[in-house]
């Protein structure tokens, strides 16, 4: 099953930290002139409870719902009843019934967040690595001779990720590489086997990493920026993995595989910045075998006959993740006042 995820990001990008404040000074938020529009210029004291905007959330987000109400596909129907004109909307529409709503409703919003300042640069990585993160499991698939499982994954940048940034690369100068992609998924799609598959695979891939250059290379290559990144990454990973698991079996292999591919990447970012992490040797050692262990839960591309984890130790790993992302932050934003 093919699910239209990433259609916009910007809440994702506000609860990349999911337990506390983000790097840089506490942000003064102020309230727009339409009130259902707030603005945040960084990421400040955004929770696991932070609420989830259903009618703009990535699909991914919305699998928290799905997860905490066991309702298969919810995602996709509360996608399919946009627009809401109130959170009360998911009863009246018939998407879950009053008991089911009375469950979620702490995390319910139809509030938009406009980002801006850092919080909007984390937004733009974070979208770009979604993108990298698909084309590694893609990549995969291909070397193993799976064109058809590795289709969804090279359409989803495109279709699905890149209308959400392009206003940022237009804002960043950076070339438009929307028709690359869409040549490479339609070659997979027409003739899987065409030799130019590899080049067209690495120009996709090259123009991702461009995008990506956009950004000052001092701040890509700060820890307590790269790690709201890898946060971003695996919260939607997390909602990816339980999506993708039923009775300890693995029900959607596109949801597993999706996981697999934004884990993956996360881990490469993370050894990027290992040695300057170095000066939180704690928070360093945590974060290191948490996701050491967290990749095992995707023993292949290929899912395994049964989960190797149950989602409940996946959210168990992000958490000590996220947990000990904060410690770098705030450790951070204390050197900068002192």
């Amino acid at each position: 099953m093919i699910k239209p995820r990433y259609i916009f990001l910007s809440i994702a990008a506000c609860i990349v930290v999911s337990l506390g404040s983000c790097v840089g000074n506490t942000p003064t938020v102020e309230t727009p002139p339409n009130p259902a529009v707030t603005q945040a210029s960084n990421h400040s004291s955004h929770s696991s409870k932070s609420k989830i905007n259903i009618n703009s959330a990535i699909l991914s987000e919305l699998d928290k719902f799905e997860a905490k109400l066991g309702v298969p596909a919810l995602s996709n129907k509360i996608q399919a009843s946009r627009p809401y004109g109130s959170p009360e909307d998911l009863v009246t529409k018939k998407v879950i019934t009053q008991a089911q709503f009375d469950q979620i409703k702490d995390m319910v919003t139809i509030e938009e967040i406009v980002l801006t300042g850092e919080a909007k640069d984390v937004d733009y990585m974070t979208k770009l690595a979604l993108m990298k993160g698909h084309l590694f499991v893609a990549q995969e698939l291909l070397e193993q001779n799976q064109p058809k499982q590795a289709e969804p994954h090279i359409g989803h940048p495109v279709e699905e990720i890149y209308v959400d940034v392009e206003d940022q690369l237009n804002e960043r100068k950076v070339k438009e590489f929307k028709s690359d992609l869409i040549s490479l998924t339609n070659l997979v799609k027409s003739n899987p086997k065409d030799s130019k598959i590899k080049d067209n695979f690495t120009i996709s891939v090259q123009a991702v990493d461009n995008a990506i250059a956009a950004l000052p290379t001092e701040q890509r290559a700060k820890p307590e920026f790269v790690l709201q990144v890898i946060n971003g990454l695996l919260d939607a990973a997390n909602a990816e993995y339980s999506a993708a698991i039923a009775n300890g079996k693995i029900t959607e292999p596109i949801e597993y595989q999706d996981s697999r591919g934004f884990v993956v990447y996360s881990s490469q970012l993370y050894k990027s910045i290992s040695s300057q992490m170095a000066q939180n040797p704690e928070a360093h050692k945590a974060i290191d075998t948490a996701l050491t262990d967290l990749l095992t839960a995707w023993p292949s591309s290929i899912p395994p006959a049964q989960a190797v984890k149950t989602p409940e130790d996946v959210n168990k790993l992000v958490t000590v993740i996220q947990e000990n992302t904060q410690k770098v932050i705030a450790s951070a934003n204390t050197k900068a006042k002192s």
